[in-house]
C-alpha cells in the first residue's frame, strides 16, 4: 500500500520526467530568445543568407531555403555568412549543466 502523499496513478520515471520537463530551459520564451537571434555566438543558427537575411542550423537547410525563396538565383555556398565565426562567444557567462538548465 502507498502513502498518502504518494500519487498512486503515476510512475516514478513519468514524475521524474514531468519535473525535468518544467524546470529545465529548453531554448524557448524569453529564455532561448538570445540563442535564436544569434547575439552570443550564433545562436543555433550558423549560416544566413546573404539576400535575405534568414538563418539555417547548416548547408542542407540553408540549400533548401534558397531553392524555395530564391528559385531565379544560383545557389552559391562561398556567398553565406558564417555567424558562427563572426560572432565571438563570451566567457564570463555560467555553462549550463547536465541538460541545459542553469540550476543545480
Amino acid at each position: 500500500m502507498t502513502g498518502k502523499a504518494k500519487p498512486k496513478k503515476h510512475t516514478a520515471k513519468e514524475l521524474a520526467a514531468k519535473l525535468d520537463a518544467a524546470t529545465t530551459n529548453r531554448g524557448g520564451g524569453k529564455a532561448g530568445l538570445a540563442d535564436r537571434t544569434g547575439k552570443e555566438k550564433g545562436g543555433h543558427a550558423k549560416l544566413e543568407c546573404p539576400l535575405c537575411k534568414v538563418t539555417a542550423p547548416d548547408m542542407k537547410s540553408m540549400q533548401i531555403h534558397h531553392e524555395a525563396r530564391h528559385p531565379k538565383i544560383p545557389f552559391d555556398d562561398s556567398k553565406l555568412n558564417n555567424l558562427h565565426s563572426t560572432v565571438e562567444a563570451e566567457s564570463s557567462k555560467p555553462k549550463p549543466g547536465i541538460r541545459g538548465s542553469l540550476k543545480n
